[in-house]
């Protein structure tokens, strides 16, 4: 996918629409707020990384395509600041992608689980979520139309491989999302969840304290599907087809992008090889 700010597809399937996109400074959200613009979308950028958010908004020159507001997910008054400013800035709030997230403490046995780890992990990932669907509903409603999306992660479907806090606040975003979608689906509003397997962003490489491509090589070697790397712009390509109006009559999905990892289990083959390297 071209980052170049210009560069226009053939068909621009958000044209006319107007996106928050929380945690949209790096990463995965950045990587949706360049497509969702690409797309014809107006962007409002919610993080807490301000140079970062402001940087990629002067690549655009121009605060009516995308601009940035500072905004802690865990409070109330930033998110409805957030939402707020997104309507009177651009007139409307279609698209609201509660993509904001951390990883939290990496250790996953319970006995080294940190109490206050665990609740900063939900404070931000799945509190946050809730605020931002909370202050979007209330702007849709009334609109009787509007997407609103998660960020959740193949956690929410596999377990026992990461960390307490992130599995649980990834299963709770899902868990969210589906409740939401029977909530709002009176008032024409469709909620989604996108859950992918690890993805080479700055989160991941500093967890695992790598480059970017020494992670994706790591994560390709453990990888069900071979001969593709899961990279941050597939993601936002699930997120730009659930927000726009190809998917209609999506709702209450958790869409897994995990070429399949979560349908395997790679216990026995090891014990096997192990097995057969000692005959």
């Amino acid at each position: 996918m071209s980052s170049n700010p210009s560069a226009s597809p053939i068909s621009k399937r958000l044209e006319g629409k107007v996106a928050l996109i929380t945690g949209g400074a790096s990463g995965i959200g950045e990587c949706t707020a360049r497509l969702f613009v690409q797309h014809g979308s107006k962007v409002l950028i919610a993080d807490v990384q301000d140079d970062l958010g402001r940087a990629l908004c002067q690549e655009y020159g121009s605060e009516e395509i995308i601009s940035y507001v500072h905004c802690n997910v865990t409070v109330d008054s930033d998110v409805q600041n957030a939402v707020d400013t997104a309507v009177s800035r651009y007139g409307k709030l279609d698209i609201m992608f509660n993509n904001a997230g951390i990883s939290g403490n990496t250790k996953s046995s319970i006995l080294n689980s940190d109490n206050e780890d665990f609740m900063r992990v939900l404070n931000i990932n799945v509190c946050g979520g809730f605020l931002g669907a909370k202050h979007a509903a209330r702007v849709m409603i009334p609109a009787k139309k509007g997407c609103i999306l998660f960020t959740a992660s193949v956690a929410s479907v596999l377990y026992g491989e990461l960390a307490h806090a992130y599995t649980a606040s990834k299963n709770a975003i899902v868990g969210l999302a589906k409740n939401l979608s029977v909530d709002l689906g009176q008032h024409g509003i469709r909620v989604n969840s996108i859950s992918p397997t690890a993805v080479a962003t700055p989160m991941l490489t500093d967890a695992l304290r790598m480059t970017k491509e020494a992670a994706e090589k790591f994560v390709a070697s453990a990888a069900n599907l071979k001969e593709a790397v899961l990279e941050p712009e597939d993601v936002a390509q699930a997120a730009l087809y659930l927000a726009s109006d190809d998917s209609k009559y999506v709702s209450g999905v958790n869409l897994v992008i995990d070429g399949g990892y979560n349908l395997t289990n790679p216990s026995l083959a090891m014990a096997m090889k192990s097995l057969f390297s000692k005959v």
